[in-house]
């Protein structure tokens, strides 16, 4: 059985025992870079994750609390102040972000400025990259030795659990074979479907019907309109691996602040789709040239 002291954040004052509050997390942009890069490159993938991640920050404030239950003093109106974060700390996020960005860049790592999160690391020929989401850490490099020594270099600092093979990552299936790298969220799909209850539904061939009219609907209004926030903000994640749930998404996005009856059930269709194509997902080849292709609509 594992016991934790906890903080009571919300009697924290903004200015007095916190300033930031939030710590960089990975672009999801990025974090497909990162993976088609590794892909074409051949490289290995390893994923990490800080033990006890709020622990580990130092913290820049002064901030007391009560004694803990079971400890006694002679004094009632002593205080304890803490100069590590713990769990229930507004600023724990921010302070772990501090610490580890500070530990990468001793070592060597230079921060990427289109995203706070990635580090590099280049030394002759030797190179490495890292991503950082919270506390779940994603490695790749071309020498495996390097690799290993940075491992240990981050254990001896951090806590760190290996976790070796990068398999889950975010809610992301990630699978690997000669073919290249690939990505589904099969989990997370079976999820949304059982929560609305579809798992034994007819499934569908498209998201959308062809020539809808979902902007004319004219149903009644929901009585609770934070499910269908939430179904549509859980989708939305979904389209990291199921692009072709763009459109039918951005339409019914347009909706968040009122929607009707119709609309839930034009999401549901979408959920009707998704039951017909689990598995599917995106492929990062190990053949890709990385060059990049864009397109344009000439009108």
């Amino acid at each position: 059985m594992e016991a934790r002291l906890v903080i009571r954040g919300d009697g924290q004052v903004k200015g007095f025992d916190y300033n930031e509050t939030f710590a960089p997390v990975a672009k999801m942009t990025s974090v497909r870079t990162f993976l088609a890069v590794a892909a074409a490159k051949g490289r290995a993938l390893h994923q990490m994750d800080v033990h006890n991640a709020f622990l580990r920050g130092e913290l820049e404030e002064e901030v007391y609390m009560t004694m803990p239950p079971g400890f006694y003093t002679s004094n009632p109106h002593n205080v304890c102040r803490l100069h590590k974060s713990l769990y229930g700390l507004k600023q724990t996020s921010s302070q772990l972000f501090a610490e580890l960005s500070s530990k990468l860049l001793e070592y060597g790592f230079v921060r990427s400025y289109t995203d706070y999160s990635l580090f590099t690391y280049k030394k002759d020929s030797k190179f490495m990259a890292l991503l950082v989401y919270v506390d779940d850490l994603v490695l790749t490099g071309n020498d495996s030795s390097l690799c290993a020594s940075f491992k240990q270099y981050l254990n001896e600092c951090f806590y760190i659990k290996d976790l070796r093979a990068l398999k889950y990552f975010l809610g992301i299936e990630v699978a690997r074979n000669s073919q290249g790298l690939f990505l589904c969220q099969q989990k997370y799909a079976l999820d949304i479907i059982e929560e609305c209850g579809l798992l034994g539904s007819k499934p569908v061939e498209s998201p959308m019907e062809l020539n809808h009219k979902v902007a004319m609907a004219t149903g009644a209004p929901l009585h609770d309109a934070t499910q269908y926030r939430r179904l549509i903000g859980r989708l939305i994640y979904l389209t990291i691996t199921c692009p072709e749930l763009s459109y039918a998404l951005h339409i019914l996005s347009q909706f968040m602040q009122d929607p009707k009856e119709d609309h839930l059930e034009v999401a549901r269709r979408v959920i009707r789709y998704l039951k017909g194509q689990l598995g599917q997902g995106i492929l990062f080849r190990s053949d890709f040239d990385l060059q990049i292709t864009t397109y344009c609509d000439s009108d």
